[in-house]
Formats: C-alpha cells, sequence, structure tokens
C-alpha cells in the first residue's frame, strides 16, 4: 500500500529522484520526509523432520502450493536465528534443533528480505492458526519454485549434494 500523505505534515507526498530513484516524498515547506520504501526483513526456514523436509500451505495460498516456513522478523526478537526458531514453533509446534544460515533473498513482489535457515527439529508436528495442511518430501525428491525461498530450499539441497529440478510454475 503506497502512501499519499506524509505522515508528519499531512502534506501530498510526490514522487521525485533521489539517490537516482523515484521516491515519494513531501515537498511542504521545512517538511524533509522521504519515504525510502525499504524491504521488510522475514525469515525462512527449511525445516527437517525425520530427515525429511517439511513445506506448508498457509490459510490464504491457493491449492496446491506450500512453500517453507516463514515470519516476519520481530522487533521483540533477540535475532533473525531465534525468530525462525519462534517461528518453527508457532507454525509447526516443533522444536529447533539449531540454525544454519542458508543464504538471503530478494522477494520483490512483496517488498520483503529474506533470510533463510535450515532448521533440523524435534516433536509432533501439530499445525498452527496459519497452517491447512502440510507435506514431507525426502530432500532427493524435492523440486524448488524458481524465487525467494524457493531459491533458498535449492541453495540448501545442492549443499547436500542433491540437484534439484525447479517446478514450473504459472505466474502469480
Amino acid at each position: 500500500m503506497a502512501f499519499k500523505f506524509c505522515p508528519q505534515c499531512a502534506q501530498p507526498l510526490q514522487e521525485r529522484e533521489l539517490d537516482t530513484v523515484m521516491r515519494l516524498s513531501c515537498l511542504g515547506p521545512g517538511c524533509t520526509y522521504v519515504h525510502w520504501d525499504n524491504p521488510v526483513p522475514v525469515v525462512a526456514a527449511v525445516v527437517e523432520h525425520e530427515g525429511e523436509i517439511i513445506l506448508a500451505r498457509n490459510k490464504a495460498w491457493p491449492v496446491p502450493f506450500y512453500a517453507l516456513i516463514t515470519g516476519f522478523l520481530e522487533k521483540t526478537d533477540p535475532s533473525p536465528e531465534e525468530a525462525i526458531e519462534r517461528e518453527v514453533m508457532e507454525e509447526l509446534g516443533l522444536q529447533a534443533q539449531g540454525t544454519h544460515f542458508i543464504g538471503h533473498y530478494a522477494f520483490p513482489r512483496q517488498n520483503q528480505i529474506i533470510i533463510a535457515y535450515h532448521v533440523p527439529a524435534t516433536g509432533v508436528i501439530t499445525l498452527g492458526d496459519e497452517l491447512v495442511d502440510y507435506k514431507r518430501i525426502a530432500p532427493a525428491k524435492a523440486r524448488y519454485w524458481p524465487s525467494s525461498t524457493g531459491l533458498a530450499l535449492r541453495d540448501w539441497l545442492v549443499s547436500r549434494g542433491h540437484e534439484p529440478q525447479a517446478l514450473d510454475l504459472p505466474k502469480l
């Protein structure tokens, strides 16, 4: 959702070039507000449970789309690692047995930066409120989607010696 008015002085925002990028900014007298529109940090997990990867389907997603466990990095989270451990517990009811950084990935469609981890986990899967289903996939049979969290899954699979193939998905 784009801002229309300055949150400091209520004047209409206008696009202007700053640092070679078009940005919404306030041209009101004495106001210097600029909407930088920085990406939102999101954590993601390749959850490994009993030797298999767990992919989940959010209530808001179309069937048959499944993906990694993700969540926003909250300002109260001490670190991204602890944020993804919290998300794995909230969404799957599993206890993280560690976090291993995979990489970071741009998700421009949602203006997010994904910080991805491999999270081995134990316990009994109990879906949280946001999820409707999950599936288990052997790493050797996993395929990835060619954007954001799918690239994290691909990179993790490659690091484990697999040669994953991309899914052929329609544009969303």
